[in-house]
């Protein structure tokens, strides 16, 4: 059975925070709110646990899964960002977008998309998540909390609780999240493609 954490929105209480942490360093899966909607997320090492993400999403290994970092900086940590790449991430993070970049080889193999050698990362904007991050001093691995044959990330937290009571280890509420998804863009062929239009507006991408 899962467990169950109340963290305050906006004043995280540290000693959930410190627990949290704790849960995902023993191969934890957690459900969170973020900026965007609820997204499962773990270790980025954990090879069980983006398998366990996987099943749970219905996903092969070509799907992009996305790094949640704590800055700019540590996004150029793992992938590789030119001059106008990162002036369009400094613009634009922290906030509802997710970038396709270039992983680098401080990555697994394994959480790269197997062809393109590509995955998404972002900045997110949440007190929850963004102290999750600085306790770990590390990414976190995270998937879009979106079902086989659903058309929306799941939002209520009683009905996460529910349907993926004995799949994950916690589930945190912190006020609710929302239903859009962040907008994904591709920068590895210089300009910004479109993949996805969420939360994240286009103008500040040119698009």
């Amino acid at each position: 059975m899962a467990q169950f954490f109340e963290i305050h929105p906006e004043y995280p209480q540290p000693r959930l925070i410190r627990q949290a942490a704790e849960i995902l360093r023993k191969g934890g899966l957690i459900a969170v709110p973020t900026d965007c909607a609820y997204s499962l997320v773990g270790l980025t090492g954990d090879a069980a646990v983006l398998d366990r993400i996987r099943r749970i999403r219905g996903v092969d290994e070509r799907h992009h899964f996305t790094l949640m970092c704590r800055d700019l900086s540590e996004i150029a940590n793992f992938a590789r960002v030119d001059n106008a790449q990162y002036r369009l991430l400094k613009a634009t993070t922290p906030g509802a977008y997710t970038f396709i970049l270039e992983g680098t080889k401080e990555l697994p193999r394994r959480v790269l998309h197997p062809k393109r050698k590509t995955i998404g990362l972002r900045v997110p904007e949440h007190p929850v998540v963004s102290a999750l991050l600085a306790e770990l001093g590390e990414p976190l691995l995270s998937s879009t909390l979106l079902l086989p044959d659903e058309d929306e990330p799941l939002n209520d937290v009683d009905d996460i609780r529910e349907r993926l009571d004995h799949l994950v280890e916690l589930v945190i509420e912190a006020g609710g999240a929302g239903y859009e998804a962040t907008t994904v863009v591709d920068l590895t062929s210089g300009a910004p493609e479109l993949v996805r239009a969420g939360k994240g507006g286009l103008g500040p991408l040119g698009l």
